[in-house]
């Protein structure tokens, strides 16, 4: 899906991969390097180090507690705006969404397959297509 993230007075629009298996403390996007340097967010600064689990192996990564806004961005609406943690991985290739940060955005799925999702608050009828990588 397309976000708007803003930090600071940076703001970036990028497609992000909601991902049902980032599990997250808090509302997370997880970020390569080269949209963190867009957002003025590398090399680390402010950050701390952390480390995750995943079913590669454990990855090292940068965290920015609460630092971004985030909104979904669809043809006819946006979402809310939703105070977000940036996670930068050197390993990502693309903007992960966190289980928590599409809760916080009331994102529902209907089908990861297909790329189906909609608001929560719209009619059961409103399915979206995800966005098309450009």
């Amino acid at each position: 899906m397309k976000l708007k993230i803003v930090v600071n007075s940076r703001s970036v629009e990028c497609i992000a991969l909601l991902n049902s298996g980032y599990e997250a403390p808090s509302p997370q996007l997880m970020v390569p390097v080269n949209l963190a340097k867009q957002l003025g967010l590398w090399p680390p600064v402010n950050a701390f180090e952390a480390e995750f689990d995943t079913a590669g192996g454990v990855l090292k990564a940068w965290i920015y507690p609460r630092i971004a806004k985030v909104k979904v961005i669809a043809n006819d609406i946006e979402s809310k705006e939703v105070v977000t943690d940036i996670v930068v991985s050197p390993y990502a290739d693309e903007p992960l969404i966190s289980d928590l940060l599409a809760e916080e955005l009331e994102i529902a799925v209907e089908s990861f397959g297909r790329g189906l999702w909609r608001f929560r608050w719209e009619p059961k009828d409103k399915v979206r297509e995800s966005e098309k990588k450009g």
